[in-house]
């Protein structure tokens, strides 16, 4: 038995030019040629311009500069998500501000560079896609080419002597090569064989999983619609435009892409640790509506809760905040009520400690008969701790002992101005303070039940008994969400498979000696540098050397006294650069 080693006979240029072929047919990378500079014209730069943005050092590039253009997005107040800390930056940094306002920095995600870089990424992997997966089908539709004509040569080789003849070693060789998932045929006086094709189908998924993100994230960011609304129990929210508290929508969104639905806050329920280093954390935070799709829709319950939002053909209402409004009654002079309702105060802390405002805009008299409007500052804390904590502040946020603190006030709220107020501020310019006997600002506590009587015989305000809590929902539509978890998951499984798996040819040929004995030669050859092709060779003959045992070699009697080895018992020699 012989073995043909590294030390034999350098092989002929075409010999070599032979084994390169064999080996660069594992890539389905499109062949790219260096540009005749000199010769170039308007056709040839911009031929050389398409080859250069559709190579894939360029689209990893252009990657990397999308990665690094968000960065600004996520450091830098966005005029899309927070207008007013956008006002406030460029109040406190006017230079720097104009500065990033004429980059576009404080809306990133719409400027034209970070759209131009979003572009050419697109056009960039669409390039690098389309040829090679059509070379990749020609290879499937194809067969694997034949053996070289020096397999000694190959990596990873081994060869033995046999009396079995050719075609049985290439029925066994086939039959051995399918069974392990190759795809193998008889090419001349060799088995050709290869397997590993799903490594480029891996890199080609990959690479389409980039697209369809791509597509998924631009199609959410133009139709996409986000909006706020806060809903007292007892009351409800329809899904229009006019509902919202804040709405903001992408460029192409219109107001009929709208889910029709509508919803009541039934109840909210939020109970809270008591003891320990958790003490305050919620342990229920749930709300309970009733809700119907359509405008004939039948009612029907459900629960919303932090993680477990309302679906509803494609929008979900998340459960985002929480609090307390209290019930207030005011009466005018002539004991008339002019005002009775629950008031939504804003939470301070995680205690609940909030504050807002209560404004009376028609209907009030005072004690000269003369129409005014009122407003009241309101602090709201669900559990006072007590003249002895010396702060009016929340100390638990559930409700334990709830105060209300009024300050009043009479005048002109400006609501007839036609600028736009807020419900939890109070315009105080027109506005002049009820004071108490001693000319201060009058203000009370009152605890539910509770009224106090404003001066000069001005009326009076009751807190009720009934203190109603609100529910904050954000309502969300974001078309694409599916498309782009089913890309992110398809190019993880791509990676995985380019990464993991290798593509790899083996050959087998097995031709008649002078002396009549068959020589069997093996070899493989694997796309990248790697111990499994020469493991997996050598597993390979040992198997197909239990079907054409090995016959001894002319200058190796078989019954040489120095041999323990009974005839036609020899194994092949292993594959070089295989564990010993």
């Amino acid at each position: 038995m012989s073995k043909t080693t590294a030390s034999d006979p350098a092989p002929s240029t075409a010999e070599d030019q032979d084994l390169g072929a064999a080996g660069s047919q594992l890539s389905t990378a499109p062949k790219e040629d260096l540009p005749n500079l000199p010769a170039l014209g308007v056709i040839g730069w911009a031929r050389w311009f398409w080859r250069q943005l559709t190579s894939m050092r360029v689209a990893l590039l252009l990657l990397l500069l999308l990665s690094l253009g968000a960065i600004p997005g996520s450091l830098i107040p966005q005029s899309g998500v927070d207008e007013t800390k956008v006002a406030d930056f460029r109040k406190s940094h006017e230079t720097l501000g104009d500065i990033y306002d004429k980059l576009g920095l404080f809306h990133v995600y719409g400027s034209v560079w970070f759209s131009a870089i979003y572009i050419l990424l697109f056009i960039s992997l669409i390039g690098c896609i389309v040829p090679r997966t059509w070379q990749f089908v020609g290879q499937l539709r194809g067969r694997p080419p034949g053996a070289p004509k020096r397999l000694n040569r190959l990596p990873a080789h081994t060869t033995w002597r046999t009396t079995a003849e050719p075609e049985q070693v290439h029925r066994a060789a086939l039959a051995l090569l399918k069974k392990r998932r190759f795809r193998a045929h008889l090419a001349g006086d060799a088995v050709a064989a290869e397997k590993g094709y799903v490594r480029e189908l891996g890199n080609l998924l990959f690479h389409i999983a980039l697209i369809v993100m791509l597509v998924a994230f631009a199609w959410g960011q133009l139709y996409k619609s986000e909006g706020n609304k806060l809903v007292v129990e007892g009351q409800g929210f329809s899904n229009t435009l006019t509902q919202y508290d804040d709405f903001k929508s992408g460029n192409l969104f219109t107001s009929d892409d709208l889910v029709p639905f509508s919803f009541n806050l039934d109840n909210f329920t939020g109970t809270y640790e008591r003891t320990g280093p958790s003490k305050g954390t919620p342990r229920v935070y749930k709300a309970d509506v009733t809700y119907s799709v359509g405008p004939y829709g039948k009612d029907e319950k459900g629960t919303i809760s932090p993680n477990h939002p309302l679906e509803i053909d494609g929008s979900k209402a998340y459960l985002v905040s929480h609090g307390y409004a209290p019930v207030i009654t005011v009466r005018d002079a002539q004991g008339k009520v002019v005002y009775d309702d629950a008031v939504p105060l804003l939470p301070l802390d995680a205690n609940v400690t909030s504050s807002g405002v209560v404004k009376v805009l028609d209907g009030y008299r005072n004690a000269q008969g003369k129409k005014e409007q009122l407003g009241f500052n309101a602090f709201f804390v669900p559990t006072y701790g007590g003249h002895a904590s010396g702060t009016m502040l929340s100390q638990f946020p559930a409700l334990d002992s709830p105060v209300l603190a009024l300050s009043a006030y009479h005048g002109d709220l400006g609501a007839d101005s036609g600028i736009p107020q807020s419900v939890y501020q109070m315009d105080k310019t027109n506005m002049k303070e009820f004071k108490d006997s001693k000319g201060k600002l009058f203000k009370r506590l009152l605890r539910p039940g509770d009224s106090m009587t404003l001066p000069n015989g001005a009326g009076s305000v009751t807190f009720g008994k009934t203190v109603k809590e609100w529910a904050g929902f954000q309502v969300v539509q974001e078309p694409g969400g599916g498309w782009a978890l089913t890309g992110a998951v398809a190019a993880i499984g791509g990676l995985a498979a380019s990464l993991f798996i290798q593509r790899r040819r083996v050959w087998v040929r097995a031709v008649r000696g002078a002396d009549g004995v068959t020589v069997v030669e093996m070899a493989g050859l694997g796309r990248s540098e790697s111990a499994k092709v020469p493991e997996e060779l050598g597993d390979l003959a040992g198997i197909l050397y239990d079907q054409a045992p090995g016959a001894p070699d002319p200058d190796d009697p078989a019954d040489s006294p120095d041999t323990d080895q009974e005839p036609g018992t020899e194994t092949p020699v292993p594959a070089e650069g295989a564990e010993q």
